[in-house]
């Protein structure tokens, strides 16, 4: 009796990703969609901002970068390619149908950019060795410039079929003027991430006096448990989009709006709590841990970003990553190896690229994209 009423907040977490998520597929209609991910994004991962801003007040170097890398290799490693076999299972194997790929919208090409800058600049803070207050404004600037970006990008055209594949609940705010259907949206957003404030703490603390009941570790749930439970209203929606027909795109880009969000904002936010709460400027210093945890997941985000360079997402590339997150996770003391992996998967890519274009002139559709844009304008 006592866990099923200390099971409420993961019925409310439930609910408010479901509301969240039907927020923004409504607004992807009348507001770039990239945009609408990226404000999804955003409330998704505030339970996760909540942690580590807790992390950083303690002061606590170990759990910071525990729970910061944590959060970005299980967008990556599991995220990622639960999102492709869910879209597999459920559009694939249950119809009939072969799927190798899911493929992604050119206007995507402008994520996946600067999911690779703010990757970049990471490796600018691992050469360096710390995370300071001036990184922050960096990474917040990135992050700034890419909302700027997306949300130059134009509207969806109105149409007749807008709201064939909406839920209910969009099917009828799609139909309102304006401003009612603006109100509309931006309320469902608000008692989503309302809904998701009040539960996420219980929600956490239940799973946490579970978790160590069984034994586990604090690292290894900072590290692990906290940010799958924390990310766990991102995954239900993404998941919930990946098995309907068409929306598997969808899932994928909230996964990069969050991998753009945690790599600037979620790493800006780090040294300005931690700061604050010593009363004096002073890095983050990272010590050897520190340094290779950092440097598993920028090799591992940099190598995602690689492989969606082409706006496709294959049954290969799921696997592969999914394989590589679950040996680290159960061995951590490959975790140099899996590195190593990582960087020799990225080179091979490299020289793939290079040769297609000293034979074909052939550059990555992402770029590709991007450079029409850039002469457009």
């Amino acid at each position: 009796m006592e866990y099923i009423l200390e099971s409420w907040s993961l019925v409310v977490i439930l609910l408010a990703a479901f509301v969240i998520g039907w927020a923004a597929e409504t607004a992807q209609t009348f507001i770039p969609k990239a945009l609408a991910l990226s404000i999804l994004a955003w409330l998704q991962t505030l339970p996760e901002f909540a942690v580590e801003a807790s992390i950083a007040w303690a002061q606590n170097r170990d759990l910071m970068i525990a729970n910061l890398t944590g959060s970005l290799r299980l967008l990556v490693g599991l995220g990622w390619p639960l999102i492709f076999f869910t879209h597999w299972f459920f559009q694939g194997v249950l119809r009939g149908r072969k799927i190798r790929e899911i493929v992604l919208e050119k206007e995507d090409s402008q994520s996946v950019l600067f999911l690779f800058l703010s990757v970049v600049y990471f490796c600018y803070v691992l050469v360096k060795g710390s995370l300071t207050v001036w990184d922050s404004l960096w990474l917040t600037t990135i992050y700034v410039a890419y909302l700027i970006v997306i949300a130059r990008q134009p509207a969806p055209e109105a149409s007749e079929h807008d709201d064939a594949d909406l839920p209910w609940i969009g099917k009828k705010i799609i139909r309102l003027q304006p401003v009612p259907k603006t109100t509309a949206v931006v309320l469902l957003f608000a008692v989503g991430g309302w809904a998701l404030y009040v539960s996420v703490h219980p929600f956490i603390d239940t799973l946490q006096k579970w978790s160590l009941g069984l034994g586990i570790s604090t690292f290894v749930f900072i590290q692990w448990v906290a940010p799958f439970l924390s990310e766990f209203p991102e995954k239900v929606t993404a998941f919930n989009w990946a098995r309907q027909p068409g929306k598997a795109q969808m899932g994928i880009m909230n996964m990069v709006s969050s991998n753009i969000n945690q790599w600037t904002m979620l790493a800006a936010m780090i040294p300005i709590v931690f700061n604050i709460s010593l009363g004096h400027l002073e890095p983050v210093y990272f010590d050897h841990v520190h340094w290779v945890e950092l440097a598993l997941t920028i090799a591992q985000s940099f190598l995602a970003g690689i492989l969606i360079l082409d706006l496709r997402f294959s049954i290969v590339d799921a696997g592969i990553l999914f394989l590589l997150w679950i040996v680290q996770f159960f061995e951590s003391n490959l975790r140099e190896e899996i590195a190593i992996i990582y960087l020799i998967w990225i080179g091979i890519e490299l020289i793939r690229m290079a040769y297609l274009y000293a034979t074909q002139k052939k550059i990555p559709h992402a770029f590709d994209m991007f450079l029409a844009k850039a002469k457009a304008n």
